[in-house]
């Protein structure tokens, strides 16, 4: 039985060439079962970054937020419909609100509820390692950032949160579906 999951995509370019590659790979093994759930920012950088059809046809489905609650994640989510939770990637700005609390989007929200559960939840903020980086524009040109020590902190405090687990990067998201996918077989 494949592995069910729910992958929040939040409205980063960083890494979100990198993340989408990661879904396709996964997605071409039948072990899993792709769930996109889309953030309305997610949707622009998709479509800008031209990966908008990508992760529709690698996902079995795509929910795209209309609001904090719409279209309903939540319950599937907090009663075991889905086996984890990745968000990937993960902007600065829904890291700091997981971060403080504050769940007003359908990602953040999704986040706050899903903790109170003992699904996990797989997080990949972009914004993780002090000074510069270097990403790359939705025609190929690379762009220089300088990253706040505030986001830095508040990807730390995700990792201090019960249920969340934080990643430093997209291959890591495989390592641990595939880590999970063998104990529950384990288990069976």
């Amino acid at each position: 039985m494949a592995l069910k999951v729910a992958w929040g995509i939040t409205g980063s370019g960083d890494l979100i060439t990198e993340t989408v590659q990661v879904m396709s790979d996964l997605s071409n093994e039948d072990d899993f079962e792709i769930t996109a759930v889309v953030s309305v920012a997610g949707e622009k950088v998709l479509r800008w970054y031209k990966l908008w059809d990508a992760v529709e046809a690698l996902a079995k489905r795509v929910f795209v937020e209309k609001d904090a609650n719409t279209p309903f994640i939540v319950g599937p989510l907090q009663i075991g419909h889905y086996d984890c939770f990745v968000v990937a990637p993960l902007t600065a700005n829904s890291t700091a609100k997981i971060a403080h609390g504050i769940a007003d989007t359908l990602i953040t929200n999704a986040v706050a509820q899903t903790a109170k559960s003992d699904v996990p939840i797989y997080l990949l903020p972009v914004d993780q390692r002090e000074g510069k980086t270097v990403t790359t524009r939705p025609g190929g040109e690379k762009l220089e950032l300088m990253i706040r020590p505030i986001d830095i902190a508040n990807a730390r405090a995700l990792a201090t949160m019960r249920g969340l687990h934080v990643l430093a990067h997209p291959e890591q998201i495989a390592d641990v579906l595939h880590e999970r996918l063998l104990r529950r077989r384990e288990q069976s």
